[in-house]
């Protein structure tokens, strides 16, 4: 008989991290190691300072830790270097923040092709970015600015935009975090549509209860460490 082994989506194994401050290090994560399945969604929570963004930097390969390992989807990615790693963060992990980070001189459209600009095939990126904003249900903002869109209709770009190369991990920091808690609730019901019809894995930090809820499990970061 044989078995399948199903591989984890991610794998963190004795993660350590901390920076300089003056003559000293300061420690932000302590020995965390963490394994999260292929289409789960996981919570992490915690206070303000216990080290959150920095756990999801290091998952999507924004930071590298100062010790310990990271593996996406099969591949430790700790040791890569920034042209390898860059490719796999475009290839399997798309990013939403608090802030949006949209691009204020480009339209709804336009942000959301960034992540393909190096792609020559210019028609096809502007198909796939069209049919992005269909998902996000946008598709009739696409030719408005930031400044034109609601807090809710930016974030919703910014998930269209996470989501264009088609990542099978979405990292997540606060996605609510600017928002009332009616738009939160219809961003948090997007994601939730997203997950499923594309099968993605989702890790979201998040302070917001309703977040932490809709979570298939949660992981709670104390002082740096995993509690």
């Amino acid at each position: 008989m044989s078995s399948t082994v199903t591989r984890p989506a991610v794998e963190a194994a004795g993660l350590h991290r901390s920076l300089p401050l003056g003559q000293t290090q300061v420690s932000i994560l302590h020995d965390v190691s963490l394994i999260v399945a292929p289409g789960e969604w996981v919570a992490l929570t915690g206070p303000s300072g216990s080290g959150k963004s920095t756990l999801l930097g290091l998952i999507a390969g924004l930071d590298t830790p100062s010790s310990g390992r990271i593996v996406l989807n099969g591949v430790d990615i700790t040791g890569l270097s920034e042209s390898r790693l860059a490719a796999i963060r475009n290839q399997q992990v798309g990013m939403v923040f608090q802030s949006f980070n949209l691009i204020p001189s480009l339209t709804a459209q336009e942000n959301v092709e960034v992540p393909l600009y190096v792609n020559p095939d210019r028609q096809r990126i502007r198909e796939r970015a069209g049919e992005m904003l269909e998902l996000v249900g946008l598709a009739h903002r696409r030719r408005h600015q930031p400044h034109q869109l609601s807090g809710g209709e930016q974030q919703r770009v910014a998930i269209a935009r996470a989501l264009i190369a088609r990542p099978s991990l979405l990292v997540a920091d606060e996605p609510t975090g600017n928002l009332d808690s009616q738009t939160g609730e219809q961003v948090l019901e997007l994601l939730a549509r997203l997950r499923a019809e594309l099968q993605l894995t989702c890790v979201i930090a998040t302070h917001d209860p309703a977040v932490a809820a809709r979570a298939d499990r949660r992981l709670h970061l104390v002082d740096g460490r995993l509690a």
